[in-house]
């Protein structure tokens, strides 16, 4: 194991003489170790030749070094890969007979990221930064909406639609419950239906749909985690994200993941998203959110949102693409699964 660097160096305090001895790590700034050191006489000298070590240490150190690393998962940045990714999208449909459109059901916190990646999904389409998808975070009150994915202008929508609703509960704030999120997934609550936290979703509520069809229900659930937030998000998310996957599991629903908010994590990929697959910080982000919602980081895909920008990037609609390209692979097995079922029971 490497030995860090040590300094020593003494002063005079209020007890007597002090001598100091330091092993910062790379961290440590020269600030910190002033006030370490604070009984220390000469202080402007101590910082000053602080200062001038320890930058010259911090470039040549290999632990201070960038945190990239050989790229881990294989994307192409370039617009030919947009341009295929766009078409394959846009010209996608599902392989069961009966369904015309693979629902796909965005689930996360509030302020996860969930409408703004519908918004950034349908900018790509529409050639320039566009904010549709709003549903807001009222508290009290909250409404299902459906999002077709189009491809150029003209063209018909593609077989993906994008479903939107209130962010999940955590104990500490209000959100859909258990029951209400299932009667979803189960395609049992209407487009366009209100949700409120003292009105569960019941048979006698308006528009309820007491059998649902394929095409009514819910092909695939993409959980959205914010990467700034997976450290911090109260311990009862947990607890209820891991109960919402067992019970969607039981229904026979594929799930994957979306890690949102990479660029407030990571400095390098916040000026080149096409550092996304090299970054270190992101890949570790990838495990705790896997951690957080019991599943394994080859479900989870991170992704920038478009928000402040003008203009689209065509990395950043790469990776957005490629986030739909990952769902759309598991809506695919959901069919597979249930087109098996139904041919072995006729």
């Amino acid at each position: 194991m490497e030995e860090r660097n040590k300094y020593s160096f003494g002063g005079f305090g209020g007890f007597g003489r002090n001598t100091f001895t330091i092993e910062p790590d790379e961290a440590t700034s020269v600030q910190t170790l002033f006030s370490i050191a604070g009984g220390a006489r000469d202080h402007t000298r101590i910082v000053k030749n602080l200062s001038t070590r320890m930058s010259v240490e911090k470039k040549t150190s290999p632990a201070a070094q960038s945190n990239l690393e050989p790229q881990w998962r294989n994307v192409e940045w370039t617009d030919e890969q947009k341009t295929s990714l766009m078409k394959t999208v846009s010209s996608y449909r599902p392989t069961c007979e009966d369904v015309t459109q693979a629902r796909i059901l965005l689930l996360g916190p509030l302020s996860s990221g969930k409408s703004s990646f519908i918004s950034s999904v349908q900018s790509v389409f529409n050639g320039r930064v566009t904010n549709r998808a709003m549903v807001g975070s009222n508290s009290t009150s909250f409404t299902k909406k459906s999002f077709n994915i189009c491809g150029k202008k003209g063209e018909d929508p593609s077989g993906l639609v994008l479903c939107d609703i209130m962010g999940l509960g955590d104990g500490e704030k209000i959100g859909l419950t258990l029951h209400d999120i299932l009667s979803v997934v189960k395609g049992h609550v209407p487009e366009g239906h209100k949700f409120s936290p003292d009105q569960p979703v019941r048979s006698e509520t308006m528009g309820y749909v007491k059998r649902p069809s394929q095409k009514d229900k819910i092909h695939c659930v993409a959980f959205v985690v914010d990467a700034s937030k997976v450290l911090t998000y109260p311990k009862g998310l947990k607890t209820t994200l891991q109960q919402l996957r067992e019970h969607i599991s039981d229904l026979g629903v594929p799930q994957v993941a979306l890690l949102t908010h990479i660029d407030q994590i990571c400095p390098e990929t916040a000026k080149d998203v096409s550092q996304v697959y090299k970054s270190r910080i992101i890949r570790d982000m990838m495990g705790k959110a896997g951690a957080l919602l019991g599943m394994s980081t080859s479900y989870i895909v991170p992704v920038k949102n478009y928000s402040s920008e003008l203009d689209l990037d065509v990395n950043n609609d790469v990776l957005l693409l490629s986030a739909v390209d990952h769902i759309l692979q598991y809506a695919d097995l959901y069919f597979q699964d249930n087109t098996t079922q139904y041919t072995e029971s006729l």
